[in-house]
């Protein structure tokens, strides 16, 4: 299913698929004057959650190719901690916690120059 959802967001967020959205859309308002607005509702009703579907799961894509990046400079620096990779997966009090220890050894580090 995965590959499903990953395919037809990847079609719908380029421009083929945001065309066939479009005409999709003008073909239902197009059946207004024609008594169809229950019909209309309920399309542009199920466009809306598809595009909000499209927008979760590219921001999801991003987000994760985002942390494998990131990951992979810590990695490969020497100098780093590794204890801050997979952070992303952490409780949110935990990584507030990381983040003030993290501001507080930038800060530190700031002011020993």
């Amino acid at each position: 299913m995965n590959r499903i959802l990953f395919a037809a967001a990847d079609f719908l967020s380029r421009p083929p698929g945001f065309y066939v959205i479009m005409i999709a859309m003008v073909a239902c308002t197009a059946l207004v004057p024609f008594g169809m607005t229950n019909v209309v509702t309920y399309a542009l009703s199920v466009a809306a959650i598809v595009i909000t579907g499209i927008v979760l799961i590219h921001g999801y894509r991003d987000t994760a190719a985002i942390h494998a990046k990131l990951d992979e400079i810590i990695v490969s620096l020497n100098e780093t901690r590794n204890d801050v990779v997979g952070l992303e997966h952490a409780e949110p009090e935990e990584i507030r916690e990381k983040l003030i220890v993290l501001e507080e050894e930038a800060a530190n580090r700031g002011q020993g120059s």
